[in-house]
Formats: C-alpha cells, sequence, structure tokens
C-alpha cells in the first residue's frame, strides 16, 4: 500500500484505448506486489481531457498515463512540466500532487534505452552513429535519449521532410537529416538503427528499406511491438544484426510511473514479459 489512504487508482487515457496493454502490465504487477489498488483504461475525447483530468483526483486516482492522441495536448493542461516532457513536446505520466498539481512527465526515452540495455547485450551508445526513422512523437524521445547516453551522431529520415527538419531544429547539430531514399547511406556504418514509424505494425504496410550496408555489429529495434517481430527486424536478424523488439520499452517506460503511484519499483523481467503477452 502506498502512502494514500484510499485504494489508489491510476488509468490510462486516451482514444481508443481500449487495445492498451498497460492494465494488464500494472495488473500484473499490483498482483505481483500484493498492492491494493487499481488501474483501468479510460476512453477521453480530446475535448473532454482537462475536464477529466481536473475530477480524477478527487476520485481517488493519484495519476495517470496519457496515450494517443494526448501526448501533446497533456503539456497545455498540466501544472508542472518536467525538463524531459519539455524537450520531447510530450508526456505519456502524470502526477496527481498532494498541493492539487498536475505534474506531467515523459518515460518513453528512459524505457527505450532499458529495453536496449536489457536486450542488446554490449550494446554501446558512444560506439558509432544512429539512424532513425521515423519524427513523431516517439522520435522525439528516442533522439533525446539517445543524445543523453552519447551517441554522437543521429541520423535521420521522415517521409515528410519537414518534420525531421523541425527535430533538427530541436535538438541541434548532432541530428543530421536524410531524405527517405537515402536509407542505404544512412544505415551505413550506424551502430544503432531504430523505425519510430508505425510500418510493420499489424493491420500497416511494412517498413521496407534496403538493408545492404547494415553491419552485423549494429543493434536494430523497432518501438512495434504488435507482431513481436516485424518484418524489418526479421531482415536484419538475417543479416546478422542483433534485434530487439519494441515490447521491452513499454515495459521499461511503465516502471517509474508504477514506483511513484504505488510506491514499489517493479522488475521488469520474463515472467512480466509472458504476463503481458498472455493478457
Amino acid at each position: 500500500m502506498s502512502e494514500h489512504s484510499r485504494i489508489p487508482l491510476v488509468a490510462v487515457l486516451g482514444t481508443p484505448v481500449a487495445h492498451s496493454r498497460s492494465p494488464a502490465l500494472h495488473g500484473y504487477w499490483l498482483k505481483r506486489y500484493g498492492i491494493k489498488g487499481h488501474y483501468i483504461p479510460v476512453d477521453v475525447a480530446q475535448a473532454d481531457l482537462e475536464t477529466v483530468l481536473r475530477t480524477m483526483p478527487k476520485m481517488g486516482f493519484v495519476g495517470a498515463n496519457v496515450t494517443i492522441p494526448h501526448k501533446e495536448a497533456i503539456l497545455n493542461i498540466a501544472d508542472v512540466i518536467t525538463d524531459r516532457a519539455a524537450l520531447i513536446g510530450a508526456a505519456n505520466t502524470l502526477i496527481f500532487r498532494k498541493d492539487g498539481k498536475i505534474q506531467a512527465d515523459n518515460t518513453d526515452g528512459a524505457g527505450f534505452i532499458a529495453n536496449l540495455r536489457q536486450n542488446a547485450a554490449g550494446w554501446v551508445p558512444s560506439s558509432g552513429p544512429a539512424a532513425v526513422f521515423g519524427a513523431g512523437g516517439a522520435a522525439r524521445a528516442v533522439i533525446a535519449a539517445l543524445i543523453e547516453v552519447g551517441v554522437p551522431e543521429i541520423r535521420l529520415a521522415n517521409r515528410t521532410r519537414a518534420r525531421a527538419d523541425a527535430l533538427r531544429s530541436d535538438f541541434g547539430a548532432k541530428v543530421h537529416v536524410y531524405e527517405w531514399v537515402q536509407a542505404e547511406a544512412m544505415i551505413d556504418g550506424a551502430t544503432t538503427v531504430v523505425n519510430t514509424t508505425s510500418l510493420g505494425m499489424t493491420g500497416k504496410p511494412d517498413l521496407v528499406l534496403p538493408l545492404s550496408t547494415l553491419s552485423p555489429a549494429a543493434v536494430v529495434t523497432d518501438l512495434v511491438y504488435t507482431p513481436l517481430k516485424t518484418q524489418f527486424l526479421i531482415e536484419a536478424e538475417e543479416r546478422g544484426a542483433t534485434v530487439v523488439d519494441g515490447l521491452g520499452m513499454l515495459l521499461h517506460q511503465a516502471a517509474p510511473g508504477f514506483e511513484r503511484w504505488f510506491g514499489q519499483r517493479p522488475e521488469v523481467d520474463e515472467a512480466t514479459r509472458a504476463a503481458v503477452l498472455s493478457a
């Protein structure tokens, strides 16, 4: 039981949100650690977001996750925004503080790095450039995190170049923008390769990239986790690269919030992964 006198409640807010695996993940941790608490999905329209958020603490909620399409809009509502969330331009984790203020943070980048460190033994961020495909909110979190851990160069491509240029403007000289058709040049010499787009997700077209220049020493990861191993990862693995699926990022980004809300730092292990996959 956490410091809160009432049974703590947490929700994931989005629309749609029924597909979210976060309730299964947090529900597993609550049961595992014997904590009296609840984590539920709540479908909230954009127009109702602030009203719902301001009401939740009165109902016993101690925090929330926010997902599509609210990650950016939440920054216009939160009273306190962490430096990470401000830099990324989006938040995924909210804490309802005792002073009545809503604090917004972004744990996506930390989850991304923790996933690579856990599942790509020997990954050294400073060993070479990273090639990042996509320029949405997830890419912003990934780029901020890669720079923070010492990646010397970020090679970035997006199907709409203007979005990639905007990220270079925000993150500075370490980011070099490539045209989407320059994927071979981007990947050549890269020691980390990341798909942050939704391409390859169930129901979407595959991410099709020429991987002839991919080094077998590279670490390749895909933020998509349905399917668990995308065609992009299958092809990278066939070329000898170390591949890391996106499920671990989901698990690791959730841990800091769980600790803040429920007072227990959860372990991200094979049992956790199995529980979410079987949900």
